[in-house]
């Protein structure tokens, strides 16, 4: 299965994409011609995700509808971990999901599906495309053994805690972090015999005497694989080395993929890093961290800001996605309520124009005239230039503003482009995107009669029914919102 089945444009802007790996804006050469194969580093199962962490699928998502946009069959892959991953990036503690699991008092296994359930409940809901596979770290550990005996011989040692990779016997290991130091990763915890500082677990020994929920025989005894193993193995399995396009937020760029890379090498016996593929991916992309100043982007506080979360305060999550478009992936966003309004209140312009076009344009199925050639043009150039989704937002608004234009042409434009930007503004309504938080009940037809009836006092100049009928509103939590340049009715307050 591969995900291609979006509007093409015939493009001539070359898609250019910046490499994490050489620091640099490059032409995307695929290494099957025609074809894009794109990894993404999936969430580990243990825990909600927070709007942060799903900002680097909003981000891959886009990545991936602008590769179909320009005709590139797509092949896009995102792996669910749901062992291995410790509490850090240390080789030492607990995993995560064995930690929950015994904080919940549930079976791992449990834990795992809830909070992968939760996890695709928020791609659905940020209208992320499926990819062509998800891989499940569990169901690919024999192909980890498998894997890790055959690098062991070269690049690995044995502990008491388990199996080591010797970063020293690849070449030009860290370029992708750029941080290398003569102590090593600050984040890595000392473990006692290792040869170097950042030598790291590929294979974890369930310590004597204890039994975890999930471990598997190994060469190296009883255990379970490290969390970089996993990405490697499940990678090269489903896309092949070398793969296109390896995506992750900038937190892996330090440590956790330079060691996926290590690994690569090893397994693929390629030398150093002057020629990027050597690294198991041609192009190594990575997103900014979303920030927010109250600390509540940290999962550690307990409570931490959820998508969910959005949409019980009567956000709609699309909201979420038009914020995360409006500035570039590589730069940091801060997330606030007011920002996220203002992201809703773009939404709505759009959708608003967008239903005005449906009731004039004919049913059929139509391309974009001449005149929408200038903007599809500036529209693929935006998107060409390293995903520029802000630029390419402006282009959107553009046309939405065009006059004298036929309704279906401009529609089919506006839809080519959304195509990529994954708005939905051709599908949803003005009513989806009404503030209602989750624990106001109301009626919306006894508010709709309400309005009504005060819109008639109002065009009597009956003012004091108009105030009383607003106060009414008012006591069931419903802002009459008269002055609101969208022509929006009401909100919930």
């Amino acid at each position: 299965m591969t995900t291609s089945h979006l509007p093409s444009v015939a493009a001539s802007a070359p898609l250019k994409l910046f490499n994490s790996l050489t620091r640099a804006v490059e032409a995307f050469e695929p290494v099957h011609p025609g074809e894009a194969r794109v990894y993404s580093c999936g969430p580990t199962v243990y825990n909600y995700p927070h709007i942060g962490n799903m900002r680097a699928y909003v981000f891959a998502d886009v990545l991936g509808r602008a590769l179909s946009f320009k005709g590139y069959k797509l092949t896009h892959v995102i792996n669910i971990t749901d062992v291995g991953h410790l509490t850090d990036d240390a080789d030492a503690g607990e995993d995560k999901m064995e930690r929950m699991a015994a904080a919940k008092q549930q079976s791992i296994w449990d834990i795992a599906e809830h909070y992968k359930q939760a996890y695709w409940a928020d791609v659905r809901a940020l209208n992320i495309r499926q990819p062509a596979q998800w891989t499940v770290a569990t169901d690919y550990v024999a192909q980890m053994i498998a894997f890790a005996a055959g690098i062991a011989d070269k690049h690995c040692y044995e502990l008491d805690s388990g199996l080591y990779f010797d970063v020293s016997t690849v070449a030009d290991y860290g370029r992708l972090a750029r941080a290398q130091t003569d102590d090593g990763e600050g984040r890595i915890d000392a473990v006692e015999g290792k040869r170097n500082a950042a030598d790291f677990a590929i294979w974890r020994k369930t310590p004597a005497g204890e039994k975890r929920q999930m471990e598997w025989d190994s060469p190296w005894g009883k255990g379970a694989p490290g969390w970089h193993l996993e990405c490697s193995v499940m990678s090269g399995e489903v896309l092949g080395f070398p793969f296109d396009i390896h995506t992750g937020g900038i937190d892996h760029r330090e440590i956790h993929h330079p060691n996926e890379i290590a690994q690569n090498q090893a397994f693929c016996c390629t030398n150093g890093l002057d020629v990027p593929a050597n690294s198991g991916a041609r192009v190594w992309m990575h997103n900014n961290f979303l920030v927010e100043r109250s600390g509540k982007m940290s999962k550690s506080s307990g409570e931490f800001l959820r998508l969910q979360l959005l949409i019980d305060k009567g956000y709609h999550p699309l909201a979420y996605r038009m914020m995360c478009l409006q500035a570039h992936y590589r730069s940091e966003l801060e997330f606030s309520w007011e920002g996220l309004g203002a992201a809703l209140t773009r939404l709505k312009r759009m959708v608003m124009a967008v239903a005005q076009l449906k009731e004039r344009a004919e049913t059929g199925e139509v391309q974009p005239g001449p005149r929408f050639a200038p903007f599809l043009e500036r529209f693929d150039a935006a998107v060409s230039d390293d995903l520029n989704t802000a630029v390419a937002l402006t282009v959107f608004d553009e046309v939405l503003a065009l006059k004298k234009v036929e309704p279906a042409e401009k529609l089919a434009a506006l839809g080519m482009m959304d195509a990529v930007l994954g708005l939905g503004v051709l599908t949803l309504e003005r009513t989806d995107l009404r503030i209602k938080p989750k624990d106001v009940d109301v009626d919306e037809a006894d508010i709709a009669a309400t309005l009504d009836a005060r819109r008639e006092a109002r065009a009597a100049k009956d003012f004091a029914r108009s105030d009383a009928l607003r106060d009414e509103l008012a006591a069931k939590g419903v802002e009459a919102m008269d002055g609101d340049p969208l022509g929006w009715e009401w909100k919930l307050a």
